[in-house]
């Protein structure tokens, strides 16, 4: 076997410069995670009312995703991209010059359109500049960088915290610029792929003819689960288990640590996984290991348990992500838009996200942790027999089809 059989093509500039850019926004989204309750709290209102303002931010982006998805399809990938980064620094600076709790809550929730914008331009950016047959490195590469940055971001967020609670927005914002000039220089003069033929421009892809396609509604279907499970269950209550198991706040704090590393070092292969194999077999075995790892949970009370779950639901998380984006991405194709496709894909997890919490904190709040976790374990594997029945959408696969 030859040198350049072994070793895979490099990442494509365009790609690496988004890279480069997601990795400054999860940093700088990083910052602010951990002083944003304390800053709320400065101004006189309870745990209730700040948990309110964590949760505007992620409101306001589910509510606001089908606009961006039009946004999109009208305006074009870039500048979406760009005016959604700047809308967002713009709304953090003013978050740090807040005088009243409500202005807090506007001016965070504000900055949730702006990441929507972004968020979806991003994808839809990725979709056209990736080569199809590197669909899955891609989004295994995009995850891992905003996995990094989220993980360096809370320790430089609370290391300048000591300058002041509002310090870490100002330095957010400029981070947002800094992502924002950089890829309006490198991609200023960067086709979108496929360069025209001659013919008419295909039609952007509109959300009724994905719909028909069963690849993109399984998408749609783990996208919600993953959401549940991993973006909200596993932030939101494997914390409140962990110290009301074992009475310890470290306790948290190295269970979501863990998982993250899971997610990271499983990132590392998935995408060529995605590429090679194919996106089914790896997205169903991430649902499959985040049930039977999230499932447990509720029931043990041994701290080694808990943390080896932890890392095998950061796992499960590492091998859903990049084969149902990488499906996505099939599905539209790089010779049309998709926003309101692709907008549609993030709602599904920004719905899990937010309700996942919520119902799973009543069940856990009506019948303890153990059937919260399982209900969680539920939804995870609700979505595999969507998977099981649709097409293999990876390049040269004999079962890709369109519909």
């Amino acid at each position: 076997m030859s040198r350049s059989t072994r070793s895979a093509p490099a990442l494509p500039a365009e790609i690496r410069v988004l890279l480069v850019a997601a990795f400054l926004i999860a940093v700088g989204y990083g910052l602010v995670s951990p002083v944003l309750p304390a800053y709320a709290r400065s101004f006189d209102v309870g745990v209730a009312a700040a948990s309110v303002v964590v949760s505007a931010f992620a409101f306001f982006r589910l509510v606001f995703a089908p606009a961006g998805g039009a946004l999109v399809q009208r305006l074009g990938e870039r500048p979406v991209y760009l005016v959604g980064l700047l809308v967002v620094a713009a709304s953090s600076l003013a978050t740090a010059f807040a005088q009243s709790y409500v202005q807090l809550l506007v001016l965070r929730g504000l900055g949730g359109i702006g990441s929507t914008m972004f968020t979806v331009s991003a994808m839809a950016l990725l979709v056209r500049l990736a080569p199809p047959d590197m669909r899955g490195r891609v989004s295994s590469a995009y995850a891992s960088a905003f996995l990094v940055g989220g993980m360096v971001g809370p320790v430089l967020g609370g290391a300048l915290a000591g300058f002041g609670l509002r310090t870490p927005f100002v330095v957010y914002a400029v981070a947002l610029v800094v992502a924002a000039a950089l890829v309006g220089v490198r991609l200023g003069g960067t086709r979108l792929r496929p360069a025209s033929t001659g013919g008419p421009a295909a039609p952007p892809m509109r959300l009724r003819e994905a719909l028909a396609h069963r690849t993109y509604v399984a998408a749609l279907g783990s996208g919600f689960a993953n959401g549940w499970c991993n973006f909200g269950v596993r932030v939101a209550v494997l914390p409140q288990l962990a110290v009301a198991v074992h009475d310890d706040a470290w306790v948290a704090g190295v269970a979501l640590a863990l998982a993250a590393a899971g997610t990271a070092l499983t990132l590392q292969v998935s995408g060529r996984i995605a590429d090679s194999v194919g996106r089914r077999p790896l997205v169903v075995v991430g649902l499959v290991v985040t049930a039977l790892s999230l499932g447990p949970l509720g029931l043990s009370s041994s701290l080694t348990v808990l943390l080896v779950l932890s890392v095998l639901s950061g796992v499960g998380a590492g091998l859903v992500n990049p084969g149902q984006q990488a499906s996505v991405a099939d599905v539209v194709g790089s010779g049309r838009s998709g926003g309101t496709v692709l907008s549609s894909f993030q709602m599904s997890q920004d719905a899990g996200a937010i309700l996942g919490p919520v119902l799973v904190g009543l069940v856990a709040d009506a019948a303890g942790f153990g059937w919260a976790f399982a209900t969680t374990a539920l939804v995870s594997l609700l979505a595999v027999p969507l998977w099981l029945t649709a097409p293999e959408t990876r390049p040269g696969a004999m079962s890709a089809t369109s519909g």
